[in-house]
């Protein structure tokens, strides 16, 4: 049992069935499900009673529902930064040609916001309302790096340092000194470190205070330009980030706290 009750279990639940990333059935939520069958069956039950799951009786299946899509698009609107940037990372789009993410802090994982897609789209992992590790992509560890230290050091702690690529960081020390190298530059790099062939240039929005309010990225591919190329774009990206913080200046956004860790 959690310390969040009944709440926090239905949550789990729906967690659950949006990962599947389909319409799934209850047979299977239950054979991954930390739950007895019929605890399950309760929150399935009410949770489809609320909306919040809808259920397809032909198929037999289940999938988020119609007021989460409502409540979706409340927090879009409300608690991101999406609204406020879309017309600077459209104009950021479409003056270098290439793809722009916009994204948040989702406690220790990177949380997309918004998308640009490149002239000629790439396919890639990142997506908007996908979550990504934030020690390996480029908007992860330019937000990382401009945290406070004791903010900082809860996130490093809960990243899993997992090798996507040969070329991932592989440790929360080799995480550190590309953290430092950041903070004297201003911008970072996804060196291929999530995804093969994909690198980006990236660079935090920050409020005049230097709280993080959110990262940008230009992304491409090794097959259409290098880092040297990408690096070409700071300028440009620096100026989005600043258009971003001016115009959020009058926006309550939340603040960022880590999630509280246990056995450190």
């Amino acid at each position: 049992m959690t310390g969040d009750g009944t709440v926090g279990k239905a949550l789990e639940v729906l967690d659950q069935v949006a990962a599947f990333g389909r319409p799934v059935r209850f047979s299977e939520l239950l054979s991954q499900s930390s739950f007895p069958k019929p605890t399950l069956y309760r929150f399935v039950q009410t949770l489809t009673s609320q909306q919040m799951l809808a259920y397809d009786p032909e198929r037999q299946t289940y999938s988020p529902g119609l007021r989460l899509v409502r409540l979706a698009h409340a927090a879009w609107d409300q608690s991101t930064l999406a609204p406020v940037a879309r017309k600077h990372i459209e104009a950021l789009s479409q003056q270098v040609g290439e793809t722009v993410h916009l994204a948040q802090l989702d406690h220790a994982q990177v949380l997309y916001i918004d998308k640009r897609n490149a002239s000629q789209p790439v396919e890639m992992y990142s997506q908007a309302g996908k979550v990504g590790p934030a020690y390996c992509t480029g908007v992860g560890k330019v937000m990382l790096a401009f945290l406070d230290s004791d903010a900082a050091g809860q996130v490093i702690e809960q990243q899993s340092f997992h090798a996507f690529t040969e070329h991932t960081l592989d440790s929360a020390d080799a995480l550190r000194a590309e953290l430092k190298d950041i903070r004297d530059n201003g911008y970072g790099f996804d060196r291929e470190e999530h995804e093969p062939g994909i690198i980006c240039v990236a660079m935090p929005i920050l409020t005049d205070a230097g709280r993080v309010l959110g990262a940008l990225s230009v992304t491409s591919t090794t097959s259409r330009t290098n880092l040297a190329g990408l690096e070409s774009f700071v300028p440009v990206l620096q100026e989005t980030a600043n258009n971003i913080t001016r115009d959020a200046q009058n926006w309550s956004f939340p603040d960022y706290t880590p999630k509280e860790t246990t056995g450190i």
